[in-house]
């Protein structure tokens, strides 16, 4: 079997191309390269037989037709997104372009792809699309978001890959594109860009700098260990139903002041001569729009497919704090490259 993953130089879609290609898989790693991706993601796999890497851009129709034609994978598996709420915040449009666009033009790309196949490989041949659950939008102190919940996006990130999810159905539908889709909550693991909460807490708490922590640290999150969630896109691309959708999720829900307070105990017992860590929290001021709470039932998926998380979230926040303490080269390269942990997403003037 041969996949095309878009986006798999990010975090999650490098994790995916690693399983996959630790299980026999070849893959066809489509990536734009943007300040996000990172082909050091990847070190592990660049000499295995079966991993391929193109740099395109999933917006130029010509680039996707081309490499489908030469590569012809048996299915795509399409991660390649602007996934950052706080940079949709300051700078929706690129979060429009990449979103929409690029998942439209993947599609359109794929179902003349799909068409020209001969029988044999048609009836194999899949789209997986890989969102997120913000596109629920927010719940109360109460409840999971199930993939019956209607749609209700708070931010413009979510409402671009609320939307990229219509685009999916509708070529399911309309055109028999093999579709399916799958719902994702708060991944968290090695590679993560240092953009995100747990990687910021990680690093400041290392550094002696201060840990932000938006508003009261109340809003919940379901955490994902990014190795589990890659298990199950693997197993949705080969069993899902298709034109069903999907939702993955952790069963680790926590307060996002808590996780910090796990993170600060954590690196307490790896660096107990700048201890307590968390002294180095500060609250800041929230993000506009901010979502309170987020819980994923994953049941559907455990129940039509057998798959359920198997990291908790102790086991998975010591795994990524021992990995970024001994991965620095992998950071360190990161800001080499200009990349600056400045708080962004405050908004800005029309």
């Amino acid at each position: 079997m041969k996949i095309l993953v878009t986006g798999g130089a990010g975090f999650i879609g490098s994790a995916v191309i690693r399983m996959a290609l630790a299980r026999g898989i070849d893959v066809v790693n489509f990536d734009k390269l943007t300040y996000a991706a990172n082909l050091d993601n990847l070190k592990s796999c660049c000499d295995i037989d079966g991993y391929e890497f193109v740099q395109g851009d999933i917006c130029d129709a010509e680039m996707v037709a081309s490499t489908l034609e030469k590569y012809a994978p048996d299915a795509i598996m399409h991660l390649a997104a602007e996934s950052h709420v706080d940079r949709s915040i300051d700078g929706p449009g690129a979060f429009i372009e990449t979103n929409l666009i690029g998942t439209f033009t993947m599609l359109a790309q794929a179902r003349k792809y799909y068409d020209g196949l001969p029988g044999g490989r048609k009836q194999k041949f899949r789209f997986h699309h890989v969102s997120t659950d913000e596109v629920y939008g927010a719940l109360g102190a109460t409840g999971l978001f199930t993939e019956e919940t209607p749609y209700r996006p708070n931010s413009p990130y979510s409402a671009s890959k609320a939307g990229s999810d219509f685009l999916v159905r509708a070529w399911g539908e309309t055109f028999q594109l093999p579709v399916v889709t799958s719902n994702c909550s708060n991944n968290y693991g090695p590679f993560q860009f240092p953009e995100k909460l747990i990687p910021v807490v990680i690093l400041a708490a290392l550094e002696g700098r201060p840990i932000p922590v938006y508003g009261k640290g109340e809003n919940v999150r379901d955490w994902l260990y990014v190795d589990d969630h890659a298990d199950a896109l693997l197993l949705v691309l080969e069993k899902g139903s298709l034109g069903e959708t999907y939702n993955v999720g952790g069963n680790n829900e926590r307060r996002n002041i808590d996780l910090v307070h796990s993170i600060c105990g954590l690196m307490d017992e790896r660096n107990p001569s700048a201890r307590p860590h968390q002294d180095l929290i500060e609250y800041v001021t929230d993000r506009p729009g901010h979502d309170l709470r987020y819980a994923i039932d994953a049941s559907k998926i455990e129940r039509e497919l057998g798959w359920r998380p198997v990291t908790s979230v102790e086991e998975g926040l010591a795994k990524t704090v021992d990995w970024y303490l001994q991965n620095a080269w992998w950071w360190e390269a990161i800001r080499s490259r200009g990349f600056e942990d400045a708080r962004i997403g405050l908004t800005k003037p029309a």
